[in-house]
């Protein structure tokens, strides 16, 4: 049995803020728990974890997958295994969302979350290059933000901005903005090429302490509670206990619920169905799970289009992201893609054990487009892309159209054949959703306490009560910078 005053379980993006903020009072024992590796320095991290402009493929990844559907086996739901979590391994776009994202989880009941509330962490969590000085952006905080210059577009971003303006979509500068929409440079986190995970804008700074341990390769099985409060943590693999006065779970949107459910929290008709005893009837665990849904169409171009950096442009709507996916050279042609998301989803699904063994993924149902609501947005996103497709520029680098294209003329057809390629675009939320009432489905309070339970706490991506019209990974880091703040 060891003790620690802290238990950060998962090295993510919301964990490794926690772990950096809360160790800064050198009388806090603060233990930092990853299932995957660390790399200490930014020498030893692999090639495809440190480079910003490319793909970090599956190389350290939880291999997640959802439930089957459409006859089909289920979808790889992609997660970084490692320090610095999926941030590690990400796209790296760097975007808030709207202002009205974050007023509509204060009006759910939550205070402290509005807009005007998490503007002034926004801005102090960022370097921004481009608009440091403007009053809703930072320039000293540890994030940096760039976005790439006209004179660096490869040719691919600079038609799909151009046909994007075609079309009928506005000229922006700046998606961070806020009401911004347009078509313009996305903003990312990357500084000299290299994918700036929060393993290295956070917690680098933070190794040497020595009051901060860091344990990788530590897979957690369960949250251990006595008289409803957490008292440790048991860990599978190496099979021990940690004691500590607060648990903290940043293990994402699946691996949080999972580990809750594991500790016998959650719906109880449900534990015990999987060989769980039942510690407390929390029914919202594992519920409201939801992500952005995303459509992909892959196009082939003329020889020689850039192949990095791979992400430069984006198009947002009140209701979409649209953008295209750099080159990468095949028999002896150029091939790329171009791609809408739903930002604002009304479908919903859920997560839930597969047994007891903390080795054993959870089942994952993302609900992706079982709203009907969600299918007119989406129908119109993929009708602008198909317009932008049949645009100049854009529509000159095409040299064969989209292999079974959209059928844009018919409605019905068009919704049959989005839902037949509808996929995530890797922006899991809600599955541990923050609200006043756990009667209602709540799991954490405006504080990211969990109802019931004394010294446990959520900070990552599942207690968003709904996904912003964004990447998530700005917005996870500002939620555990707004909860650390609150436990300094």
């Amino acid at each position: 049995m060891t003790g620690y005053d802290v238990v950060v379980i998962g090295a993510g993006t919301a964990g490794c803020v926690m772990a950096a903020r809360l160790s800064q009072d050198p009388a806090r024992r603060v233990l930092l728990l990853e299932a995957g590796p660390d790399y200490p320095t930014l020498a030893e991290l692999p090639e495809e974890i440190r480079n910003g402009w490319d793909s970090a493929g599956d190389s350290h990844d939880w291999d997640y997958h959802g439930e089957p559907r459409r006859g089909a086996g289920g979808e790889h739901l992609p997660r970084g295994r490692l320090v610095g979590g999926s941030g590690a391994v990400n796209a790296c776009f760097a975007l808030r969302g709207s202002p009205a994202d974050y007023d509509g989880w204060a009006s759910a009941g939550n205070p402290g979350w509005s807009f005007a509330d998490v503007l002034p962490i926004f801005r102090a969590l960022e370097a921004d290059a481009d608009f440091g000085d403007r009053p809703w952006h930072g320039a000293d905080g540890p994030v940096p933000i760039w976005r790439t210059p006209p004179q660096q577009l490869t040719d691919l971003s600079r038609a799909f901005l151009d046909s994007a303006e075609a079309v009928g979509h506005q000229r922006v500068a700046d998606h961070n903005q806020p009401g911004a929409l347009g078509a313009g440079p996305a903003p990312l986190n990357v500084e000299q090429g290299v994918r700036q995970s929060t393993a290295l804008t956070h917690l680098a700074a933070a190794r040497t302490r020595p009051n901060l341990t860091i344990r990788p390769d530590a897979l957690v099985d369960r949250v251990q509670v006595q008289r409803g409060r957490a008292t440790g943590v048991r860990l599978a693999h190496p099979a021990e206990s940690v004691t500590a006065d607060l648990v903290i779970l940043c293990a994402g949107a699946y691996g949080s619920p999972a580990i809750l459910l594991r500790s016998g929290i959650g719906p109880a008709d449900e534990l015990s169905a999987c060989g769980v005893e039942p510690l407390l009837d929390l029914s919202g665990v594992g519920r409201h799970l939801h992500d952005h849904p995303l459509v992909v169409l892959a196009l082939t171009g003329p020889r020689g289009l850039a192949e990095l950096p791979r992400y430069q442009a984006l198009v947002t709507t009140a209701d979409l992201h649209l953008f295209c996916g750099g080159a990468w050279r095949h028999d002896e042609q150029s091939h790329f893609i171009v791609a809408g998301g739903l930002v604002r989803p009304q479908s919903r699904g859920r997560l839930w054990l597969r047994s007891a063994d903390p080795a054993d993924p959870p089942r994952i149902d993302l609900g992706l487009l079982t709203d009907p609501a969600d299918r007119p947005p989406l129908r119109a996103g993929i009708r602008q892309l198909a317009d932008m497709l049949a645009t100049a520029p854009l529509a000159g680098l095409l040299t064969r159209p989209a292999d079974d294209g959209p059928p844009v003329a018919d409605d019905s057809e068009l919704d049959a054949w989005i839902a037949a390629r509808a996929g995530t675009y890797h922006h899991p939320v809600g599955s541990c959703r923050m609200g006043p009432d756990p009667a209602h489905d709540a799991v954490v309070d405006a504080s990211g306490t969990v109802h019931g339970i004394r010294g446990l706490s959520i900070v990552d991506a599942s207690i968003m009560p709904t996904v912003p019209a964004a990447n998530t990974n700005l917005p996870t880091v500002m939620v555990a910078e707004h909860i650390a703040a609150g436990l300094r």
